[in-house]
């Protein structure tokens, strides 16, 4: 098993950003002083979700200051990115960092509207786009003298250079939430980021991948590879006793949750993605139960 941070740096203020942005590296740097596996960087714009914005730019100076821990996309929205910028963008940090980069993939957020607007498109746009997307990336990184044409992108080149640092390119994960979207990654051999759900969803999610992989006609070995790169996302808050860990960690998730809800009712179009965030302050307040 291994372990590491998600560094989600929410910054309520603009004039913090700067300092939220500094304390982010030094998460980054702390994280592989202690032994931990891998940094996790997301992307998130216009509202402050997350201060540095970019975990491309981002994961370049975690490369920088870090010489072991891996640097994983927790996840890079694919909407809005074109798929070979993105695989030129991450040759290079793959070369920058000797091999440490992780390429967590998915279709955009869920419930910010105004974060496509802001890139001159809508969600179902993002939902359209995501497996030509990825299968352009993944030619991008992989094919000399390339001619593409898919529905959304046309293009042609003779090589992508720098080459991806690892062969035949950086391990390429898809964030899921549904059991149809960890089923269809299954079908195709794609490892997997399970996004924060209860205990018991994490475990169904898993039992169905891997039955899946099976029903797919891989071998004990590949199988055994693919879920070596299987990653959970789960939030953990510690201190010295139950009571203490959830009081703090309630009051700081409540802040974050109406900052959130915040951005989506001021932002976005015709009230959508406004949904209650009273369950997720409910979870962090009542539940205390292992993995």
């Amino acid at each position: 098993m291994r372990f590491g941070p998600f560094i989600f740096s929410m910054s309520h203020d603009p004039e913090n950003d700067g300092a939220v942005i500094d304390s982010a590296l030094k998460e980054a740097e702390l994280a592989e002083e202690i032994g931990m596996d891998a940094v996790w960087l997301t992307e998130h714009h216009f509202d402050g979700e997350t201060a540095y914005v970019d975990p491309l730019v981002f994961g370049a100076a975690v490369a920088a200051k870090t010489r072991r821990i891996k640097i994983g996309f927790a996840v890079v929205q694919m909407a809005f990115h074109h798929p070979v910028r993105l695989a030129a963008q991450t040759a290079l940090l793959d070369n920058l960092s000797h091999g440490r980069l992780i390429v967590g993939i998915g279709r955009g957020t869920a419930l910010n509207h105004f974060e496509y607007a802001g890139f001159g498109m809508t969600m179902q746009d993002g939902i359209d786009r995501m497996d030509e997307a990825e299968d352009l990336l993944v030619k991008a990184w992989t094919t000399s003298d390339l001619r593409y044409a898919g529905k959304h992108w046309k293009v042609s080149f003779p090589l992508l250079r720098p080459r991806p640092y690892q062969r035949p390119h950086p391990p390429l994960v898809r964030a899921c939430l549904s059991e149809e979207s960890v089923v269809a990654m299954a079908r195709i051999g794609r490892p997997i980021m399970l996004v924060p759900v209860a205990n018991d969803v994490i475990s169904s999610r898993l039992r169905k991948y891997e039955e899946a992989l099976f029903e797919a006609g891989f071998g004990e070995d590949r199988m055994a590879q693919i879920l070596d790169r299987v990653w959970v996302s789960k939030s953990v808050f510690v201190d010295h006793t139950d009571d203490a860990a959830r009081e703090i960690a309630s009051q700081g998730l409540r802040r974050d949750l109406d900052h959130i809800q915040d951005a989506r009712r001021r932002y976005n179009p015709n009230g959508l993605g406004t949904a209650d965030t009273s369950q997720a302050i409910r979870m962090v307040t009542t539940l205390n139960r292992p993995l």
